[in-house]
């Protein structure tokens, strides 16, 4: 259990009582309000490429020298092409339509009408790595499902999510007379922030949890003592299997889409090979990964067949690679071996996909395919919150805006 000190929990609980105060303004906002929010994110975030540009420079400077891995540099790198790409994500964000706050359900007896209402929760915190860009991801995302929020990033990211936060998200908010409050970022670097975010019932109830496997679990167990519940995002992997009936030049292909990042969690992780094409095909896997400058762990393996390269900042430039002897073999592999997060088979054969279909259990299944598909954006074409693999009913998959609410049944007369 981590120990917070009382100065980290006073900050903490004072951004937390603020973003509670502000909460009702989200919650009673017009659509027209909360989508002129959102687009003035994206307006501001043009104007001010300059100062976030400095900040993310000072926060890459620093973390240079205390010797981040290339791989976590990547994530917390910031170019005027990544805030262009940022702000065309708000835009059309905007422009997505928001779900009815009330359905009709059905007639009850006595002259009585049932109806499913949409409410916010109110306040959602979120802790995730030193990536910036998922500053304005999960602000926009509850702005647009009209929660307040708060936000607690590493350390490393703080300053450039510090300007991101004071440049562009408040002062939008403030453009279409929304409270500025209802976003807060937690000030302080010290890790213990994350604790004490989900040591906050009273009015954080929710937390999002993004980050590497062990730090995610162990906060997800901090904040069920203390009655929080958690939208968690622990671990990743892609898993690809080549089938017997595979086009070759179709997997060499895919095998490439799904290392052009190696620092996020639904890269190519595990590569799984019909024993039949093993012998032919592993050498022209090996010769491109080394191409790419990516190197292959073969059998035996000295570490869990799913271990999850991304979270390795000294060795996460790496893909495992295994003969299985079928489809369905690869199918338990995945589900047994991995985090259950993607998995994607190349075949010719609609029947093996479909069987190795049915078999996998996880979030995301692909047919010829990357799994780097699996992201909210390029699946439902709106910024995510985190990927939520849990198998439990509630959201499965990446998590957006239309997610992040209460069901409440109301009963009116007819």
């Amino acid at each position: 259990m981590t120990v917070v000190s009382e100065a980290v929990s006073s900050v903490v609980a004072s951004c937390a009582s603020a973003a509670h105060r502000a909460a009702p303004s989200l919650a009673a906002a017009p659509d027209s309000a909360i989508d002129g929010a959102i687009s003035a994110m994206a307006t501001r975030l043009r104007a001010s490429v300059g100062t976030l540009m400095s900040a993310n420079e000072a926060d890459v400077a620093a973390a240079e020298s205390a010797g981040m891995s290339a791989g976590l540099l990547d994530r917390l790198r910031l170019s005027p092409e990544r805030l262009e790409s940022m702000a065309s994500a708000l835009e059309l964000l905007a422009g997505t339509p928001h779900p009815p706050r009330s359905e009709f359900v059905r007639d009850l007896p006595g002259g009585l009408r049932l109806y499913e209402r949409r409410r916010p929760v109110g306040v959602i915190g979120a802790n995730y790595e030193a990536r910036p860009n998922v500053t304005v991801d999960v602000a926009s995302q509850l702005v647009k499902s009209r929660n307040a929020g708060v936000l607690r990033t590493g350390g490393a990211a703080l300053g450039s999510a510090t300007a991101l936060l004071t440049e562009v998200v408040a002062p939008a908010l403030s453009d279409v007379s929304l409270d500025p409050a209802a976003i807060q970022l937690v000030p302080t670097p010290d890790r213990a922030g994350a604790s004490a975010l989900v040591a906050q019932p009273a009015h954080v109830p929710l937390v999002i949890l993004r980050g590497s496997g062990e730090t995610t679990r162990t906060l997800g167990e901090e904040a069920a003592r203390h009655g929080v519940r958690t939208l968690a995002h622990a671990d990743g992997g892609g898993v690809l299997y080549v089938d017997v009936d595979a086009d070759v030049e179709r997997a060499l292909s895919l095998v490439r889409e799904s290392v052009d990042r190696l620092g996020v969690c639904n890269r190519l992780n595990l590569l799984l090979i019909h024993s039949s094409r093993y012998e032919s095909l592993l050498p022209r896997v090996s010769e491109l990964l080394a191409e790419l400058g990516i190197a292959v762990s073969l059998p035996p393996h000295s570490h869990p067949i799913g271990y999850e390269w991304a979270l390795d900042a000294d060795r996460e430039a790496t893909v495992t690679v295994l003969p299985v002897s079928s489809a369905a073999q690869a199918a338990e592999v995945a589900n047994t071996e991995t985090s259950g997060l993607a998995a994607s088979i190349v075949t010719t054969s609609e029947a093996t996909a479909t069987a190795f279909m049915d078999a996998y259990t996880g979030t995301g299944v692909f047919w010829n395919a990357t799994t780097r598909l699996l992201d909210g954006f390029k699946l439902l074409a709106v910024p995510e919150t985190g990927i939520n693999i849990d198998k439990v009913p509630g959201p499965r998959g990446p998590v957006t805006y239309p997610d992040l609410c209460l069901r409440q049944y109301a009963i009116l007369p007819a």
